[in-house]
C-alpha cells in the first residue's frame, strides 16, 4: 500500500512539473515569437496565396488556429500542449516512476529548448512536437498489442507523423524510423506479420502526409515564384561551395553555355561563400544574377557532373556546413533564439502584428544567452545522449523500449540528412535532436532499472 502511494505520489509530481512547465512556457511565450518566415507562413494563411516554395502544411495549420482565435496565440498554445501531454504520458509506458525522473522533467522545463522555443512560431517546433507526440503513441500501442491492437494510438500516432512530415520534407526519415518500430511491435506473428505491418504502416502514413500538403496548398501562387527554387539554391550553394573549397575545379557544363558566368562563379565564388549559411550569394546583386540568369538545366548539369566526377570538393563543402550545423562554432551566426516579432514591414502592418518590442523579450533573449557555449546549447550534446541512451534501450528491450529507441534513432537519422540538404547553421533546423534526446532521457529516468517485468493494464 506504502509502495503504491509513493508511485502515485512520484507520477503525480512529474506532471505536475510539466503541467507548470506548459504554463511558464505559455506565459512567456505568448502570443508567440515569429522570425521572417513564420510572419511570411501567416500572411500565405490569410492570404491563399503561395508566398514561398516552403511546405504549405505549416501555413495551413498557423491558418486554421487564426481563423479560430485571431493571431498566433492558439498555435502556440496547441502546439506546445501537443509536447507537454507526450511528455506527460511517458510514466503510462513504464511500470514505475522514479524520482531522478521528476528531477530530469525540472531540467527539461528549465532549457531554452523548452521554456522560450516552445513559445516561437516556427515549423521546426512544430515538426519536433508531433513527432515526439507520435512515436509515444505508438509506444503505448506496442504496450498493448499483447491485450488486442489500440487502433485508436496507432491512428493517432499515424496523424503526428503524417502532419510532421508534411510540415518538414526530411521528416519522412522518421516515418520510416516509425515504420520499423511498429513492425517490431509485430514480431510475435512471425517476420511476414512484422514486414506487413512495418509496410502497411509506411504506406498509410506517406498516403496521409501526400494528402494533407494536397489540402494545404493556396489556391493561388505569387507570380513572382520560380518552380523549383528551392533545388536551384541548393545547386548554387554546392557549385559555389565546391569552387571555394577547390578554386580549380572547372564548371564545363555552366561553361558551355555562359563562359562569363562561369569564369565570375570560379573568381567571385569562394570571397562570397560562408559555410555558416547560403545567403552570402545574394549580398552581391551582380553575382545573385550571374546565378540566377543560368538555364536550370544547365545548374542540375554542372551539379550532377560535380557530385559523380569531383566528389573531394562536394564533400569537403558539404562537410563544412555541415559542421557548422552540428557544432555550430559560433552560434550568434546561426539565430540561436527568437524573440519578439521579425519581418518585412509591410506584412506586420498588414496583419496587424504587435511588433514593438516588449520587456520580456530582452529576459527571454537573456535568459536563453545564459546558457550559449554550454552542454545544453549543443547538439553534438544531446546526439551523443541519443546514442547512449538508445543504446540502453536496445539491450534492455521491454515495453516500450524499442519504440522510444527508433525515435531517438531517427532523429539521429534526421539530423545525417542535412549533411546533403543543409544552407544554414540555423540552430532549430536540429531541433527535433534535441528534444528527443530529452524525452528518451525522461523515458529512461523514470525507470531506471535495466531488468524489470513491465505490467500492462487494458
Amino acid at each position: 500500500m506504502g509502495e503504491a502511494a509513493g508511485e502515485t505520489l512520484r507520477t503525480k509530481a512529474y506532471r505536475w512539473v510539466l503541467a507548470l512547465g506548459l504554463l511558464l512556457s505559455l506565459a512567456f511565450g505568448l502570443p508567440g515569437a515569429m522570425s521572417v518566415d513564420s510572419v511570411i507562413a501567416l500572411e500565405e494563411a490569410r492570404s491563399g496565396v503561395r508566398q514561398t516554395w516552403a511546405p504549405a502544411a505549416f501555413s495551413f495549420v498557423l491558418g486554421l488556429c487564426d481563423r479560430m482565435l485571431g493571431g498566433t496565440a492558439l498555435f502556440v498554445t496547441a502546439s506546445s500542449a501537443v509536447l507537454f501531454a507526450a511528455l506527460m504520458a511517458l510514466p503510462s509506458l513504464r511500470p514505475r516512476t522514479g524520482w531522478a525522473g521528476v528531477m530530469l522533467a525540472v531540467l527539461v522545463v528549465l532549457t531554452p529548448q523548452v521554456l522560450v522555443y516552445q513559445g516561437i512560431v516556427w515549423r521546426d517546433v512544430l515538426f519536433a512536437n508531433l513527432t515526439i507526440a507520435g512515436f509515444v503513441l505508438l509506444a503505448r500501442t506496442e504496450l498493448r498489442w499483447a491485450l488486442g491492437r489500440s487502433w485508436l494510438s496507432l491512428a493517432g500516432a499515424a496523424l503526428c507523423l503524417a502532419l510532421a512530415a508534411a510540415v518538414r520534407q526530411n521528416g519522412i526519415v522518421l516515418v520510416v524510423a516509425a515504420a520499423v518500430a511498429l513492425g517490431w511491435t509485430a514480431r510475435a506473428g512471425g517476420w511476414r506479420a512484422m514486414l506487413g505491418w512495418s509496410l502497411g504502416g509506411l504506406a498509410v502514413t506517406v498516403v496521409l502526409a501526400l494528402g494533407i500538403n494536397a489540402l494545404a496548398q493556396p489556391a493561388e501562387t505569387e507570380a513572382h515564384l520560380r518552380p523549383g527554387a528551392e533545388a536551384l539554391i541548393l545547386q548554387h550553394y554546392d557549385i559555389v561551395g565546391a569552387v571555394a573549397h577547390d578554386p580549380t575545379l572547372p564548371l564545363s557544363e555552366i561553361a558551355r553555355v555562359n563562359p562569363a558566368a562561369a569564369a565570375r562563379i570560379s573568381a567571385q565564388g569562394p570571397s562570397i561563400y560562408s559555410a555558416s549559411r547560403v545567403d552570402t550569394l545574394d549580398a552581391d546583386p551582380d553575382f545573385r544574377r550571374t546565378l540566377w540568369k543560368l538555364p536550370d538545366a544547365a545548374v542540375s548539369a554542372q551539379w550532377r557532373d560535380l557530385i559523380l566526377h569531383h566528389p573531394g570538393a562536394y564533400l569537403a563543402h558539404r562537410l563544412d556546413v555541415f559542421r557548422w550545423l552540428v557544432m555550430t562554432p559560433e552560434l550568434g551566426r546561426c539565430l540561436p533564439v527568437q524573440v519578439g516579432i521579425t519581418g518585412p514591414p509591410e506584412m506586420i502592418a498588414d496583419l496587424e502584428l504587435e511588433a514593438a518590442p516588449q520587456p520580456k523579450d530582452a529576459a527571454l533573449r537573456s535568459y536563453a544567452a545564459q546558457f550559449y557555449g554550454t552542454p545544453v546549447y549543443s547538439h553534438l550534446t544531446f546526439a551523443l545522449v541519443a546514442v547512449a541512451i538508445a543504446v540502453i534501450l536496445l539491450i534492455r528491450r521491454q515495453g516500450a523500449d524499442v519504440t522510444i529507441a527508433a525515435l531517438l534513432a531517427g532523429s539521429l537519422a534526421f539530423a545525417a540528412s542535412f549533411l546533403v540538404i543543409s544552407v544554414a547553421c540555423d540552430y532549430r533546423y536540429l531541433y527535433l535532436l534535441d528534444l528527443a534526446a530529452m524525452a528518451g532521457g525522461l523515458y529512461l529516468a523514470l525507470d531506471l532499472r535495466i531488468t524489470t517485468r513491465v505490467r500492462v493494464s487494458r
